[in-house]
């Protein structure tokens, strides 16, 4: 003999799941179109902020990861925000001359490698690491591109300003985080370094994070301005 409740007790876990198994599928179907929809790479509180409450974001981010892995178009990490992008090996189907990226010349390759593996650091401190002096215009190339950005100003005499890499120098690089930067291994193997190097040279762990560090002290407006960055308050640019 069936026992109607247990009967119905099965019905209505079935229909409880089956409710949240919908849910997720639109969840899932919200990020898709968010991501998709902007431009730049979107923050898991961003979209915490318009995903049903208690939806677990991560979870779903990292299925919809899982879903586009072997698609012609992958959802990656950059630094904590999700967006799409053209499958790494598929990249030179769409590449097109007149788009291409301008190359980087040797020195500004070698600043940008510097700002990438011992930011904060300042100019002066790249032109030692160099041993030549860095022009303004390498480090103006780096920032129009987008790739590396004022952190802040050092509390030393001079109070030089720091400089570090942004979240579209990652997603330019394809990298998640800058501890995926390549090692001293991998820079041997692609012969970026020179076989000769001294026995004690090694690569310094890059800063995981955006945080000032306790000897710097953040950008303010009247930084900006002494930058050149911003017209003095007052006064307007025509």
């Amino acid at each position: 003999m069936i026992d109607p409740k247990g009967e119905e007790d099965f019905e209505g876990d079935f229909e409880d799941r089956s409710r949240d198994l919908q849910a997720e599928i639109e969840a899932e179907r919200i990020a898709e179109a968010l991501v998709f929809a902007s431009s730049q790479p979107v923050s898991e509180g961003f979209l915490a902020e318009r995903l049903p409450e208690k939806t677990d974001v991560r979870a779903i981010m990292l299925r919809l990861k899982e879903h586009y892995a072997p698609r012609g178009v992958n959802l990656v990490q950059v630094e904590g925000a999700w967006a799409f992008r053209t499958a790494a090996d598929l990249s030179f189907v769409i590449r097109r001359d007149d788009n291409e990226v301008k190359k980087l010349s040797r020195a500004a390759l070698e600043v940008l490698a510097i700002i990438a593996y011992h930011q904060p650091v300042t100019r002066a401190e790249i032109e030692d690491i160099r041993g030549v002096q860095t022009s303004r215009g390498t480090l103006d190339v780096l920032m129009e591109a987008g790739w590396v950005r004022f952190r802040g100003r050092r509390r030393t005499p001079g109070r030089p300003v720091t400089l570090g890499t942004t979240r579209d120098f990652l997603d330019h690089f394809g990298l998640e985080e800058l501890r995926d930067l390549p090692g001293l291994e991998e820079l041997k193997g692609a012969g970026l370094l020179s076989g000769r190097i001294p026995a004690n040279f090694n690569i310094p762990s890059p800063l995981m994070n955006d945080e000032l560090t306790e000897d710097e002290d953040p950008i303010t407006q009247m930084d900006l301005e002494e930058l050149g960055l911003l017209a003095p308050r007052g006064t307007s640019e025509d």
